[in-house]
């Protein structure tokens, strides 16, 4: 019998009942340190007082009026979004999914508009994640995501990672766009190189096409940056954004160009919830904080030392460790045992980890965790991995 919850998830056997900054308290009591953050989500931690204030002062105004209407808090946002970055405008959704179907009508309504419909081709990446929409599987392309949905939605290449010659080989006469995680996620952690971000920009402006950035995972302050592209010192046409930027609560939105949403006028997309009260109150609060100076630097140097205490990690269990991957606070442990047993291990000594691609633990945690909880951390990973070591040789 089918439970009444849809079984399209593979769950652990945890219950979390509350949430304090970097801990997750079980339903039994026992406190879990988070380096999954809600996969990228919980950028300032469970229950952050600054925002839990934001969602309670704008929850005793007005939750809902949808886009019929012009709504402060969205409008505070966007600004705010347009200061920080390349962008010269924004659309509001409720995910990073409904951000990646904005960004292919956007990019191909921006050659219709041009007297070119057929430039439609989008070229992506292998091992992409883009959602799980009928464009965000297509944008992807891997047969885990669309064994089972065709007919799928067509004009999309895909290419090897991390390979502008293939880019600039794949462009033609109807490509419209490229569109690239700055460092792949749910691939395993793989970030492409400034030199190769700086190859696809000069590609896509050679070319005379767009190229759209998919920072769902890796923005908003994960990287030590507000958005992972600055440390090539590009910019992009088409940006995605979400999880992080609700520090919890559904938020996303699309970023760009005047030139590059020239084509999206009134009628030509929209959303109910998107760009909700609720959601923009918590993107100003979050936004406030995680774009400064001072929020950035600590972020970098609770990096580098979770890195440095990771390496060392993988220089004591060998047999379960081949290396450490990523950028800033989004890292990733290369294992050489079943990447599932390490986060099972993970849950034994009460620390939560995020499975990934390419044999891949994902380490995403608050943004505002401690020195000191990165040390507790790193000490429940070392028993976590003695433990997947005595696993291995019964």
């Amino acid at each position: 019998m089918i439970p009444s919850v849809l079984p399209t998830y593979s769950r652990a056997p945890l219950t979390f009942v509350k949430g304090e900054g970097s801990w997750m308290i079980e339903a039994d009591g026992r406190r879990f340190l988070d380096l999954g953050a809600g996969i990228a989500v919980n950028a300032l931690g469970h229950a952050n007082p600054v925002l839990v204030a934001a969602l309670t002062e704008q929850a005793g105004k007005l939750w809902h009026v949808s886009n019929l209407y012009n709504i402060e808090q969205q409008q505070a946002l966007a600004d705010k979004l347009v200061e920080q970055t390349f962008a010269d405008t924004v659309f509001f959704t409720n995910s990073g999914t409904e951000a990646c179907e904005l960004a292919v009508k956007m990019a191909r309504k921006y050659w219709y508009e041009k007297g070119q419909p057929e430039k439609v081709e989008i070229i992506g990446f292998q091992g992409a994640f883009h959602g799980r929409s009928s464009a965000g599987i297509a944008a992807a392309g891997s047969e885990k995501m669309t064994k089972g949905f065709g007919p799928l939605l067509p004009g999309f290449l895909h290419v090897p990672w991390g390979d502008p010659e293939a880019v600039q080989a794949a462009i033609g006469a109807q490509t419209a766009a490229v569109i690239v995680e700055p460092i792949q996620g749910e691939g395993g952690i793989r970030p492409m190189g400034d030199a190769e971000l700086k190859a696809l920009r000069e590609i896509c402006d050679a070319a005379g096409v767009l190229l759209i950035l998919d920072e769902v995972q890796c923005g908003v302050g994960r990287t030590g940056r507000l958005f992972a592209h600055e440390w090539a010192g590009i910019t992009p046409d088409i940006m995605m954004v979400a999880k992080g930027i609700g520090g919890g609560f559904p938020l996303g939105a699309v970023l760009a160009t005047e030139e590059a949403a020239g084509g999206m006028t009134a009628g030509t997309h929209g959303s109910t919830y998107g760009g909700n009260p609720l959601a923009c109150a918590v993107g100003c609060a979050v936004m406030d904080v995680v774009s400064t100076p001072e929020f950035l630097d600590a972020v970098n140097r609770k990096a580098g030392m979770l890195r440095q205490k990771l390496e060392g990690l993988v220089a004591a269990h060998p047999d379960v460790f081949e290396g450490v991957r990523g950028a800033g606070l989004m890292l990733g442990l290369k294992c050489k045992a079943v990447n599932a047993d390490v986060v099972r291990a993970g849950y034994d000594n009460e620390v939560i980890t995020v499975p990934a691609a390419d044999n891949v633990v994902r380490l995403l945690p608050p943004l505002t965790i401690s020195e000191d909880e990165i040390a507790e951390a790193v000490a429940r990973l070392d028993a976590a991995a003695s433990q997947v070591s005595a696993a291995d040789k019964d």
